[in-house]
């Protein structure tokens, strides 16, 4: 999602702060610092990121030929090309897909207004590589420096991670597209002049500091716009955004406009789709907040944003079951897509489950409020890797007498390119157990 979850032409080295990647991480991680992308970051109590994270940088499964991801890229960018020429019939939208997924704190929240007390902020949403830095949750976090560059209208494509539960449709790592049109107000009004984007009793005003959850809750139009400018802003965005959906999902697709709240656009939306019966959302949306321009320093504009997840719309569109495929490397799963065309996945072999339960009692200063099964997923993900397909919590309770808390985990390993043996899957799931009683201190039932 472009948006944060409710509980999305490379630049030469135009401008500040917008870091290009390199062809490897080259990550180290020491006792005291980590090495990402020739610089050196200080470890700190937010350290959280993990080596099996890391591992997943620079694979750009986006920018591989023939991946289904890099096909659904290619089909968003190549729609936005014919929706939106300039006057020389040239592509008005400029496209930034292979930035640094290395963002500061300010870039991924303070300056898209989100909150200090909201929950993606938490250690237990986000990679983080010290109390400053973290791996981008959403490529909404590259918005500002863009806008700041000078630019209008842009697509930025990229990997983003955040900590989450584990089942075949979540994967700590994934991605997004984003976009931004800056509309001015003489293209805007261009026949009707004598129409403003501002009201008239408007001042450009910038708070201080980001402002907290109730103050991101009224989703009317914003004080500072017209009621005109807001119309026909959002009149355009939905019209090229159905017609996006519609170049990929055909023009018969019935669809549905959903409102919603976002920290960083005003009113907001959600599109949804009814496909193989039932209700699918697929982008978020909204007009910007003008609070956003004036930190960009734009003015006399409107501007409307959206962001949609690539994995999202390729399981849909390809058929694709599990989204651990988009990582594997078997032939059998890579060498169906073609051509850049959109076709169904045929299913390679089905390897067999092996499922196994990890019971534990918490130590004293946990309880069941305060343990992150969202630490426990990654330990899993740590040791077990893509073997593992699920994870569930099947049973939680406190002992009446001792006050101790008790979880029990279901973690169902299946490889995605051969049969697991029983054998296999119990040297793995030990593993896990030491793990977890070295990390977390927990005695195991």
């Amino acid at each position: 999602m472009f948006f944060i979850r409710k509980l999305p032409v490379r630049p030469a080295l135009l401008f500040q702060n917008v870091k290009p990647r390199f062809l490897s991480s080259q990550a180290n991680i020491s006792e005291k610092t980590i090495d990402l992308y020739r610089q050196k970051y200080e470890r700190d109590s937010w350290t959280n990121i993990t080596p099996k994270i890391i591992s997943h940088l620079d694979r750009n499964l986006h920018l591989k030929h023939n991946h289904p991801l890099s096909i659904i890229r290619k089909r968003i960018v190549k729609y936005f090309y014919g929706a939106y020429l300039n006057p020389r019939g040239n592509p008005l939208f400029s496209v930034y897909d292979n930035l640094s997924p290395v963002v500061s704190t300010e870039q991924n929240f303070d300056n898209l207004l989100i909150p200090k007390d909201h929950p993606s902020r938490a250690k237990s949403d986000c990679y983080y590589i010290n109390k400053d830095y973290l791996l981008r949750a959403h490529t909404t976090a590259h918005q500002v420096e863009l806008i700041q560059a000078g630019l209008d209208n842009f697509l930025v494509v990229g990997d983003v991670y955040r900590r989450d539960e584990i089942d075949a449709t979540h994967y700590p790592v994934f991605h997004q597209m984003d976009a931004v049109r800056i509309i001015h107000q003489d293209k805007l009004f261009e026949r009707t002049p004598e129409l403003k984007v501002f009201e008239t009793s408007y001042k450009t005003h910038l708070s201080k500091d980001v402002s907290t959850i109730s103050d991101c809750i009224d989703q009317q139009k914003q004080p500072c716009h017209t009621l005109e400018a807001v119309k026909v802003c959002e009149h355009e965005m939905k019209r090229i955004l159905v017609g996006m959906v519609k170049d990929l999902f055909g023009d018969n697709i019935e669809y549905r406009w959903v409102e919603t709240t976002f920290p960083f656009t005003q009113p907001s939306w959600e599109l949804e789709i009814f496909f193989n019966g039932k209700w699918l959302e697929i982008l978020g949306c909204g007009i910007t907040k003008n609070d956003i321009l004036d930190r960009a320093g734009v003015d006399n504009s409107i501007a409307f944003a959206f962001g949609v997840g690539l994995e999202r719309l390729a399981m849909v569109l390809f058929d694709i079951p599990d989204i651990r495929l988009f990582w594997c490397t078997d032939s059998g799963f890579l060498n169906q897509f073609k051509d850049d065309k959109i076709v169904k996945y045929k299913p390679i072999s089905m390897h067999p489950q092996c499922a196994n339960d990890i019971s534990f009692w918490l130590p004293q200063e946990l309880s069941l409020d305060t343990f992150s099964a969202n630490d426990f997923y990654d330990l899993v993900r740590t040791v077990g890797g893509d073997m593992v397909e699920q994870v569930t919590l099947i049973d939680k309770f406190k002992h009446p007498k001792t006050g101790k808390s008790s979880l029990c985990f279901r973690i169902v390993y299946r490889h995605m390119e051969k049969t697991l043996t029983q054998a296999e899957v119990n040297v793995v799931h030990a593993k896990i157990g030491s793990e977890l009683i070295k990390e977390f201190n927990v005695v195991i039932r």
